[in-house]
């Protein structure tokens, strides 16, 4: 039996791996739940814990493994399957369907642009079909061919990820100011983009990143930095493992400064989730709060 109904509007979330909790908190009502996909009542919304959204999935009725096949290409042409129930009939069906491309992506190229739907079986008689998904990965899990020789950590994945997301990224004539820098996974980013880079932390970047051209390294607290005392930037960064509460009253101070435009931090949260201090953050003018495939129990903060 179908647990919501088809003519109720609704949509589907899908949680990022190991965090289901915090997006079923962040829902409130849910309808019903599959494994990491949750369906709530009404049109989508804008929620920061999921890793993509289904957006007015379609509930069909499964009379053959060729005829769901067609209703599914019928809609559109490209389709990803999220695994809940029925998997050998699955297989069986994902077989009909046109292969979808999951080569990791070479950083610098565009996020795919092609239409992507998601589409479960619920038992051996029902499927839920939405052609229209927020993430143009399959089911949101960005994928990059990485450098596992370069960069000083992995926190490099996680910039890579934002950047292709947002389409916009520092170039050589940006100038962008890195809090809380060390090791300096983020600066080696920018610096490979071409830009000049004012990388500030308590703690000494990887040798190697700091004796890149174009980065100027400050030994100080990015707390204590003042505005003022570095001028206009570009672009603002920071990947700084702090409490949620203090990063917020740092950002307010570099955005009521006015001395940069376009934000991109990473806001972590120590122990449970605190919903009340990530809605602050997403109800700031222009700005966007969300889970990266390659974030943690923490949420990707940008305003460009």
């Amino acid at each position: 039996m179908n647990p919501h109904s088809p003519r109720q509007e609704c949509t589907a979330y899908l949680a990022p791996i190991g965090y289901v909790e915090p997006l079923r908190q962040e829902l409130g009502e849910i309808t019903a739940e599959y494994d990491r996909l949750l369906i709530a009542p009404g049109p989508a919304r804008e929620v920061a814990w999921a890793a993509n959204v289904w957006r007015r999935p379609r509930y069909l009725e499964l009379e053959s493994i060729g005829k769901g096949a067609k209703a599914l290409r019928a809609m559109q042409r490209n389709w990803v399957q999220y695994p809940v129930a029925q998997h050998r009939r699955a297989a069986l069906l994902a077989a009909k369907l046109p292969s979808v491309s999951a080569r990791p992506l070479a950083f610098g190229d565009p996020a795919p642009t092609a239409p992507l739907g998601s589409w479960c079986l619920l038992d051996q008689n029902s499927m839920l079909a939405s052609p229209d998904c927020s993430s143009p990965f399959p089911h949101g899990e960005a994928r990059f061919v990485e450098d596992k020789l370069a960069p000083p950590n992995r926190a490099y994945l996680k910039l890579w990820e934002i950047l292709t997301l947002l389409g916009q990224r520092p170039d050589a004539d940006s100038l962008c100011l890195d809090l809380g820098a060390s090791p300096g996974g983020w600066t080696w980013v920018l610096q490979q983009l071409g830009a000049a880079v004012i990388s500030v932390d308590k703690a000494e970047l990887d040798p190697a990143v700091a004796a890149l051209p174009g980065v100027m390294f400050r030994r100080e607290s990015a707390f204590g930095l003042e505005p003022k005392a570095v001028g206009q930037v570009d672009w603002l960064f920071c990947d700084i493992a702090c409490y949620p509460k203090r990063l917020l009253e740092l950002l307010r101070r570099w955005i009521d400064s006015g001395v940069c435009q376009r934000f991109v931090c990473t806001l972590k949260f120590q122990g449970s989730t605190d919903h009340a201090i990530a809605r602050d953050f997403a109800a700031i003018e222009g700005s966007r709060l969300q889970h990266l495939a390659h974030n943690k129990h923490e949420l990707t903060w940008t305003m460009v």
